[in-house]
């Protein structure tokens, strides 16, 4: 099995943030602090991975979001979706003037992803569990239907957790989903404490090859490591991917890297809005 040579434990950012990272952030920190809401910790670890996906990976027009050739990309971690509305804004899938709108009463982009609501989402989350499974089932219906595209899921490491991720994994090993990649974003924290004190999930990639996957792993943090697994799709024939991203946490951000206090933390002064612009400059 491919891995790639990281403590498990305490994931280092090894690779300095470029340009189009330094922004992606800016514009998630910026969106936080106008709406007092949402998850920047648990968007900022996902940055680099759904970068890639967009940029480099999926199959989309921003002018036909139900486009049928299209390829699914299902953000099941649904409390990172600052990530994913920036990326979507930024490829014009809506106006990058909705963000500014972020968690108001009448706007279109909330606290969680909705399908049907916002152009570019392919799957309603927040609940965590449901998006493997939401995934499987699309898999199924490409391989079905002769269709080309390709499945992506993108889960949170506390949320593996969850039984149905277990229960949907089986299902995809045993149908030999190829067409399906399950991404998980190992930052090895969740809401209150480290994956390893909740429910430690070591072995990790092992327990993707028990249940059917191939396994590999990389540094979330790292934009040409991650270019490279996704070009290398499916890693075998006959089987579903999973990718192990090991990310830290709130990653861009000094003061919010594995501090644990910023998983809900929403509301931000002036000074702090400052100060966090001064880190991420210096990163």
């Amino acid at each position: 099995m491919p891995t790639f040579d990281m403590p498990t434990t305490t994931p280092q950012a090894s690779v300095p943030l470029d340009d189009r990272s330094r922004q992606l952030r800016r514009e998630i920190l910026l969106t936080l602090k106008k709406a007092g809401r949402g998850h920047l910790a648990p968007a900022l670890s996902l940055v680099e991975i759904m970068r890639v996906l967009y940029d480099h990976v999926l199959r989309f027009d921003p002018a036909r979001p139900d486009w049928a050739e299209r390829d699914r990309s299902i953000l099941s971690k649904g409390h990172g979706c600052l990530a994913l509305y920036a990326l979507l804004a930024d490829k014009g899938f809506f106006p990058a003037s909705e963000l500014d709108c972020f968690c108001k009463p009448t706007a279109m982009l909330g606290g969680h992803p909705e399908h049907c609501k916002v152009p570019g989402v392919e799957a309603s989350t927040g609940s965590l569990g449901h998006g493997l499974p939401i995934g499987v089932g699309r898999a199924l219906a490409a391989r079905l239907n002769g269709a080309p595209w390709r499945t992506f899921v993108i889960m949170g490491d506390g949320e593996c957790n969850e039984g149905s991720v277990w229960e949907a994994a089986m299902a995809a090993g045993k149908h030999k989903l190829s067409s399906l990649t399950a991404i998980v974003d190992y930052n090895k924290q969740q809401s209150y404490a480290t994956t390893a004190e909740v429910l430690d999930l070591e072995p990790f990639a092992a327990k993707w090859e028990t249940f059917g996957f191939s396994a590999i792993e990389v540094d979330g943090h790292d934009v040409e490591a991650l270019k490279a697994v996704f070009a290398r799709l499916p890693l075998q024939d006959e089987r579903p991917t999973a990718i192990i991203c090991h990310t830290v946490k709130g990653r861009g951000f000094k003061s919010v890297e594995r501090n644990l206090a910023w998983h809900h933390k929403t509301k931000l002064s002036d000074e702090e809005y400052e100060k966090l612009l001064a880190e991420l400059e210096g990163v």
